[in-house]
């Protein structure tokens, strides 16, 4: 079924309005989002690192342009809502946050993140000061689109090497009351640490599975009263580990047992033929 953006804008905001948590994977190029859809997700969301990736870049590395190119193909190939990883929002200034969410929502997508660090993994945290004017001028950019649009705020303490549950649960707390519809903190891995941060605020909380050292699941986070869950680049990276083992198997040995277990090409073929 195709759905206007607003359509879409409107069923991504009634999700995070249920209190039943839901599943939000991350494609990283069209054929991942057409399959994500074929499963039966409800909404997706754009990855960084797995579009990098796909470019064969670093995560971080590729351009607003690049990425805006990326989110335009993902929302055409797909009628699930799609919300973008928009890193840093591309943008030093408030003003520049501004206009780039304004041409980021052009894309199609119907909501997307705000980290306060740079786009280079371990980049160190905005002060926070910056960091909320920021989300208040993502904010008020939201408020001057025609369709729904949910905005996550990120609060990017656990890249930092002296990572802080207090200065976490500060910031989110300052992004909420700047505004913010979400409110996430990647890499936090640990019960008592997602009970920390569902605990000190009201808006819906995000997290994010998939990374090495977090042995959380979809059940424990619903019971601690998480409303949304996303994988990151973890897609991305199976997709292409499970490449390299078989062609490392190839080069090796010379056999190619990795591909024992893969769906065939006629199934992929039914797959992608659109109804």
């Amino acid at each position: 079924m195709t759905r206007t953006q607003h359509q879409r804008g409107e069923a991504f905001r009634d999700l995070h309005a249920n209190q039943k948590i839901f599943l939000m994977p991350n494609p990283w190029d069209k054929g991942s989002a057409v399959l994500l859809e074929k499963l039966g997700f409800e909404a997706l969301a754009s990855t960084s690192a797995g579009f990098a990736f796909s470019q064969g870049m670093p995560d971080g590395t590729p351009s607003f342009e690049q990425v805006l190119g990326h989110l335009r193909e993902l929302c055409a190939s797909t009628s699930l809502p799609v919300s973008a990883d928009l890193e840093a929002m591309y943008a030093d200034s408030p003003e520049a946050v501004y206009r780039n969410l304004q041409r980021a929502a052009a894309c199609g997508i119907v909501g997307a993140s705000i980290q306060d660090s740079g786009s280079d993994p371990g980049a160190p945290l905005m002060p926070l000061s910056l960091a909320v004017e920021r989300v208040q001028a993502a904010v008020e950019a939201k408020r001057t689109l025609d369709h729904p649009f949910v905005l996550t705020a990120r609060a990017e303490c656990f890249t930092q090497p002296d990572a802080s549950m207090d200065d976490t649960l500060l910031r989110l707390q300052a992004y909420e009351k700047a505004g913010a519809d979400v409110l996430f903190a990647p890499w936090i891995k640990t019960e008592e640490q997602v009970r920390c941060v569902v605990a000190a605020v009201s808006k819906p909380v995000s997290v994010m599975l998939g990374f090495a050292g977090s042995t959380l699941d979809v059940t424990t986070l619903e019971r601690l009263g998480v409303r949304r869950v996303s994988t990151g680049g973890s897609f991305a990276r199976v997709a292409y580990s499970a490449m390299m083992a078989a062609a490392s198997e190839l080069q090796g040995p010379g056999t190619f047992h990795q591909t024992r277990s893969a769906m065939t090409g006629k199934q992929f073929n039914e797959l992608f033929s659109r109804p």
